[in-house]
Parts: C-alpha cells; structure tokens; sequence
C-alpha cells in the first residue's frame, strides 16, 4: 500500500490564517514606522536650513527680517536644497528670526 504525503486541507487553512494575522499586525506598524521617519527626516532638514541662515547672518551681519536666497546658503553653508521626503517639494527660505515651514506638512512637521 503506498502512502499519500503532503499536507491536507486543514494544516494549509491553519498557516494561511496565521499569515493573515500576522500581516494585519504588522503592516500597520509598518505604515507608522516610515511617517515617523519621514518627520524626523523633515524636522532634520529644517534644522539644517535654520542654522546655514543664522550662520549667514551672523557671517553677513543681516538683520532678523533679512531673508536669504537657496542661492546665498548652498554651497557655502549647505551641501545642497534639501526637499520634504513626504512629497519631494522645496522648503521656501524664512526670515533669519523665522523658523523654517514644512511645505507638505506644517501642522505636525514643525521645529
């Protein structure tokens, strides 16, 4: 008599289940996961724009209404413009006294 190998219908419905409430759990933290790491990202990116315009008015003697250009910070104070990871739009240059704004996301990405 030859034996029959393999799972039945049953074990494969139980994995199946299993896998289910796993990815239910999971894609949720997932989801939350990448938001809060796109706001410190965003939060990191207006820090360094507050700083290269203080260290140019400070370089420059500019007053706390001056406002700098992307021009007059990149290169001698930032690498380069950086863009809001959420949705790739720039950052507009704030008074030198101005905290810098998120352009997705002012309500919950904000110094």
């Amino acid at each position: 008599m030859k034996e029959k190998k393999g799972f039945t219908l049953v074990e494969v419905m139980i994995v199946a289940a299993i896998i289910g409430l796993i990815l239910a759990i999971a894609i949720p933290n997932f989801v939350k996961a990448r938001e809060t790491a796109q706001q410190n990202v965003c939060v990191q990116n207006m820090r360094q724009i507050m700083t290269a315009t203080q260290v140019w008015s400070i370089d420059l003697k500019k007053a706390g209404t001056d406002v700098p250009t992307t021009g007059d910070l990149v290169d001698n104070y930032m690498r380069k413009w950086p863009a809001c990871p959420k949705s790739g739009a720039a950052y507009e240059p704030q008074a030198v006294s101005a905290n810098p704004v998120c352009p997705t996301d002012p309500v919950n990405h904000h110094l």
